[in-house]
């Protein structure tokens, strides 16, 4: 009976031994094949990240192109603003000016009429 024993007790330490090493050898390729997976994970990270930040750098120059655009816009619309003011401070001038020496002429046409009349009313109360 010892040697029965000795035979089943050598025969399920070969069979453990067996399975143990198929428990290591499967562990082993489900931990080769999670490195394989991050390392391929970690490669579709860093192609995610070069192309945001390829993206956003795209998307400032842009901004930038734009903003330089706006700036010259704004530039000549001002500088278009300032000439039409300065034209019409001339030409307030021009108004001011004719409307001063029109009303010299009035004032002057008056005086004129209001002597013409006094003189003809004059006449009529001392003809001479």
């Amino acid at each position: 009976m010892r040697g029965l024993d000795a035979i089943m007790t050598k025969s399920f330490w070969n069979r453990l031994t067996k399975a143990w090493a198929r428990v290591e050898v499967e562990q082993e390729k489900e931990v080769e094949e999670a490195e394989s997976n991050m390392k391929k994970t970690e490669s579709k990270v860093k192609k995610t990240e070069d192309h945001l930040d390829s993206v956003m750098e795209s998307a400032m120059e842009e901004f930038r192109c734009f903003e330089e655009e706006m700036n010259r816009i704004c530039m000549a619309e001002h500088d278009s603003l300032v000439n039409v003011a300065k034209s019409e401070r001339k030409m307030s001038k021009s108004v001011e000016k004719a409307a001063t020496f029109a009303s010299n002429k009035y004032i002057e046409a008056a005086a004129k009429s209001a002597s013409a009349s006094m003189k003809t009313a004059l006449k009529k109360v001392h003809p001479s």
